[in-house]
């Protein structure tokens, strides 16, 4: 029998895994004695999956105190290089991580995140904490409420030690922000880590953050996560209420925005995603949209059960070599597990017709609250960088009819997917055409939103920027289906490259399921190398 060789990070990580089954079984709540167990190593503790952090934070093999400590001292390390968090709350958050401490030894327990140290994207409210959207004018805004997700977050025992940074009003697939400039990548510095979620993707994989919180209008959770190698769900929309996003603009009589736009976790396991989704889901009185739904986790199928689809094309848009070898051999380990795989989609599946509708919407719904005068110039004078985007629309004017008419075509799309659906489990699909590049700058702004000139390269061929970066993802958030992205693979130069898992609307909990089953075959996450 051959002997299996670890190495000595492995090794600790192995011996800490061991601690948290044995402290789990062996030690209860009411007994532990925070701050008093094993002293570990800041290496260690800052790439434990949240789950076991908070494992060994409730049964007092560390204290909450020791872990915040450890991800500051990261942090410190790290973020100067990285750029991904803007807002350090580092005085608030050893205060919150010592009260968590002193609630432990009086048998309290606040929640399934005592003590567990996350950081939130810049455009959730965080009472007290400057929230920016990356938006000059709120440059110094500190709102008096949380968004819902930051308080469920507190509820459950989190503690917040920052804000990660996005790009100007999250509406980019880098990060690059007006006032706290560029986020890089850790697997290459000189790499972007997606966006708009760049800032949290990017401190989640490098050990600065236990678990980060974005949202995901267009790929901004799910690029992000691929580009950094990392674990990312865009729930299926409306399961978590949208309210305390973009805090600091004047509130209208009506929101507009009430479709494709999703919030959701950043994490380095399926488990933390699991019960990040736990935390933040469910109805709060103030977003309507978001109707009670269960998150009871469904049995466990066997591997050999699962009827998996898989596509490397829409709509003509190309991948890299590398980009669809990872997903075919992945795609034929499946099929070696026993799974029955085929390349597939659904029959009616016409990507251009479901990029315009996307574009439609996109437009009416956030387009409302542009000034007319702009939107008559963009009208007049933007039509030359639409032209090349098939999922840029501009809806001029805007009326009801056409709104309706969208709205119907989206509702047709919706349940073509979801009927394909009824006969696969899972539908595996790119994240997007590569994996991280090297950092692009804008050409200029149009207002707030960047405007790039320059391709993304695809094996050498020039694609259109937002081409090649949002045409796997946009059709997700037109149908509203809930999407995980977890790694399967990695380029020559050592750079990540996912896959987007997609599940049927609702089905959350079974869709993490499945990934997580997925995620097992694919065995193909790492720590970035440096870190």
């Amino acid at each position: 029998m051959s002997k299996i060789k670890l190495s000595s990070h492995q090794y600790r990580i192995f011996l800490l895994s061991c601690i948290v089954v044995f402290c789990n079984v062996c030690i209860a709540p009411a007994a532990a004695v925070p701050g008093k167990g094993i002293e570990y190593s800041r290496h260690d503790l800052v790439f434990l999956p949240a789950h076991q952090l908070a494992s060994l934070i409730r049964t007092g093999a560390v204290s909450s105190s020791q872990v915040v400590d450890a991800f500051l001292e990261q942090i410190s390390l790290h973020n100067k290089g990285l750029n991904a968090i803007v807002t350090l709350d580092e005085e608030g958050a050893r205060k919150r991580a010592l009260q968590a401490d002193e609630a432990l030894a009086r048998g309290e327990l606040w929640g399934p995140l005592h003590g567990v140290p996350v950081t939130i994207k810049d455009n959730y409210a965080t009472k007290g904490m400057r929230t920016t959207t990356s938006y000059p004018p709120l440059a110094e805004y500190v709102p008096d409420f949380d968004a819902t997700i930051v308080s469920r977050l507190k509820d459950a025992g989190a503690v917040i030690i920052g804000k990660t940074n996005l790009p100007q009003l999250g509406m980019d697939t880098q990060t690059i922000s007006p006032i706290f400039g560029v986020t890089n990548n850790p697997w290459d510095q000189k790499r972007t880590p997606g966006g708009s979620t760049g800032g949290g993707a990017s401190a989640v994989a490098a050990g600065m953050s236990a678990l980060s919180f974005g949202n995901d209008i267009g790929g901004s959770i799910r690029i992000p996560s691929h580009f950094c190698g990392i674990y990312g769900i865009k729930p299926t929309e409306n399961l978590v209420s949208k309210f305390g996003i973009n805090p600091g603009f004047p509130q209208g009589e009506y929101r507009s925005v009430r479709h494709l736009v999703s919030c959701g976790p950043l994490a380095r396991s399926i488990e933390d995603l699991k019960l990040s989704l736990k935390v933040i889901a469910g109805p709060d009185n103030k977003d309507e949209d978001v109707p009670y739904i269960s998150l009871a986790e469904p049995e466990k199928r066997d591997l050999k059960t699962l009827r998996i689809a898989w596509m490397d094309d829409f709509g003509g848009v190309p991948v890299t070599k590398e980009t669809r070898l990872a997903l075919t051999q992945f795609a034929d380990k499946l099929a070696q597990k026993g799974c029955k795989v085929e390349r597939t989609g659904p029959n009616d599946f016409n990507p251009e017709v479901i990029w315009s509708t996307y574009g439609e919407i996109m437009d009416m719904e956030v387009g409302v609250y542009t000034p007319s005068f702009m939107r008559f110039v963009s009208y007049l004078f933007g039509s030359f960088y639409r032209k090349d985007v098939p999922f840029l629309e501009m809806v001029y004017p805007i009326t009801y009819d056409k709104y309706m008419k969208a709205m119907t075509m989206r509702d047709r799309h919706v349940s073509h997917l979801e009927q394909f659906l009824d006969e696969w489990d899972v539908w595996l699909c790119p994240v997007s055409c590569t994996p991280a590049y090297r950092h692009i700058k804008p050409k200029r702004y149009f207002g707030p939103y960047a405007v790039y000139d320059k391709a993304v390269l695809v094996d050498n061929r020039p694609v259109n920027y937002l081409v090649a970066n949002c045409s796997y993802t946009t059709v997700f958030n037109l149908t509203g289906s809930p999407v995980v992205v977890i790694p399967i693979g990695y380029t020559e130069e050592g750079i990540p490259i996912g896959v987007q898992i997609v599940g049927k609307r609702w089905r959350d909990m079974e869709l993490l399921g499945f990934a997580g089953q997925l995620d097992e075959v694919a065995a193909a996450f790492r720590h970035p190398p440096g870190f």
